[in-house]
């Protein structure tokens, strides 16, 4: 009886701290008066002046290409942020304070300063430290910073869960810079040096693509969406007033300069070959129909319709496949309902891949955990499951193809293809977070040639571990090393008891719906 009443009295404290945390940490009023919009495409810019007469020429169609190394990615983002005339559009879920951070940051502030609007969209769980600088960003003529789903309380800020959990764990993934209203990079990168292929230890292999034409005004009207959502707070609103923050950035800045990283960096910057064509007007895009797939921005609010969910869209646009699908996810839980779909495509014949992360390469164990129950159902029923090798020998500056052909330390992309015909590029994980909490877009693409290049790439063996189902129905890995040698292993390649036993153990738990 006295624990039952111990037990009460805790709970009550603890409601009583919640209701107290709530009533004074409330989240500010939503921006009022007009907000601003998109700026169309014009050609008084360098950017339409370059690119109208293309779109002329392919009319209804845009042009695209692929970014599968990181240092082409950075380049693009910078180069374009350089040719921006009258305004740049980010939204990201995660900006570090790194090199690259650092001075993307900065190459904003510089448009800025030349007349360029900028906005920024920015998920506040992906922005720690950064308070002071966004904040002094968003005071200088020509910006406007809003903040996705903040966190009231700013220190401790991740507090914030323990009184707000449910409209927390709603994140915004998505990842896009449009520039002029006719160019635009999406993809699954965020900014950092780890996205980007820069820096020491581990780096993700990732994927972008640029588009211009009607596919980066889709992406426009898009921003506009999410920037006039019920989740986008003017950061005026939400951070402290700034105390110093241009100088801390121009300090960080001066830094991040002086770096080999940035030396590398300027170099790529200096050499890019494709931006630089089209601004000279060159013809060098594939022109192709692109439709962006989004989620409505309400779902940051749990309050969008099933219709408006780019889990929904996805499937109808695409179509079943018929001969082949190549799925690449670093973090792939299928669930019930993908699972029975994909075993609905190999009962049907259907050549199904699925790429992800081996455990050795995982930065997220617990979806590991997740992902073994559906893995090893899938691989006995036919599935070709490739999982990623850690590779201490990754050059720096891997692109897709040394990637995918041994050279990788940690996946990080979302994309995939069907039938050698069109490609998904985006942010979207297959995992019910992507699915159900955190709001996604990306890309459909009917590229044979970009769709193919990928197929052909997941067909090299030495950059994986083959999972497969020995003659007894164990589940087996197959390492192909240099000089074609062949080595088995009948446990997680490259793991600990303790690392595989904390995977058993958390595949217990019943956390699998916020992975």
């Amino acid at each position: 009886m006295r624990f039952l009443r111990a037990l009460l009295k805790i709970v009550v404290v603890l409601v009583l701290a919640v209701v107290v945390l709530r009533l004074t940490h409330p989240l500010p009023d939503l921006p009022g008066g007009e907000a601003s919009a998109a700026i169309p495409a014009s050609a008084d810019t360098q950017l339409g002046a370059a690119i109208l007469p293309l779109m002329a020429r392919h009319e209804g169609l845009s042009g695209v290409v692929p970014l599968a190394d990181g240092r082409d990615a950075l380049a693009a983002r910078i180069l374009l942020a350089r040719a921006a005339e009258e305004s740049i559009d980010v939204q990201y879920y995660i900006w570090q304070m790194d090199t690259t951070g650092w001075l993307l940051l900065d190459e904003l502030r510089a448009a800025a300063e030349r007349g360029v609007r900028v906005r920024l969209l920015l998920d506040d769980n992906g922005i720690p430290g950064l308070d002071n600088v966004l904040s002094a960003l968003d005071a200088m003529e020509n910006v406007e910073v809003r903040i996705f789903n903040p966190f009231t309380m700013r220190s401790p800020k991740l507090l914030s869960y323990a009184f707000d959990f449910f409209r927390l764990n709603r994140r915004m993934h998505n990842k896009s810079m449009t520039v002029d209203g006719i160019a635009t990079v999406i993809g699954g990168r965020n900014i950092g040096d780890i996205y980007f292929a820069y820096g020491e230890g581990t780096a993700y292999f990732d994927f972008d693509v640029l588009a211009v034409g009607p596919a980066a005004a889709d992406v426009s009207d898009n921003f506009d969406a999410y920037w006039t959502s019920g989740s986008s707070y003017a950061a005026a609103d939400v951070l402290p007033a700034s105390e110093g923050g241009l100088e801390e950035m121009a300090a960080a800045v001066a830094e991040a300069e002086t770096s080999a990283r940035a030396s590398a960096y300027a170099a790529v910057v200096a050499e890019a070959p494709v931006l630089s064509r089209v601004l000279a007007g060159e013809d060098v895009l594939e022109w192709t129909t692109v439709t962006l797939v989004s989620d409505d921005p309400a779902k940051g609010l749990g309050q969008a319709a099933e219709d408006g969910l780019l889990i929904d869209q996805l499937p109808m646009l695409i179509g079943r496949p018929e001969r082949t699908l190549d799925l690449v996810s670093a973090y792939l839980i299928p669930g019930e309902i993908g699972t029975a779909q994909i075993e609905g495509y190999l009962a049907d014949g259907i050549r199904t891949r699925l790429v992800t992360n081996s455990l050795e390469a995982t930065d997220v164990p617990v979806v590991h955990s997740a992902w073994i129950g559906y893995r090893d159902r899938l691989v006995r029923e036919g599935a070709e499951i490739l999982e990623l090798r850690s590779r201490p020998d990754r050059p720096e500056g891997a692109s897709l193809l040394q990637l995918l052909t041994g050279s990788q330390s940690s996946l990080h992309a979302k994309t995939f293809a069907v039938d050698g015909e069109r490609i998904f590029i985006g942010s979207f994980n297959f995992d019910p977070r992507s699915a159900s909490l955190n709001t996604e877009m990306g890309f459909l693409i009917d590229s044979p040639e970009i769709a193919t290049a990928l197929s052909r790439a997941l067909d090299a063996t030495e950059t994986f571990f083959q999972v497969s189902a020995g003659p007894d129905g164990a589940i087996i890995w197959t390492e192909t090393i240099e000089g074609g040698e062949v080595v088995t292993f009948d446990r997680e390649p490259n793991t600990s008891a303790f690392q595989r036993g904390m995977v058993t153990f958390m595949s217990w738990l019943p956390v699998e719906w916020i992975l």
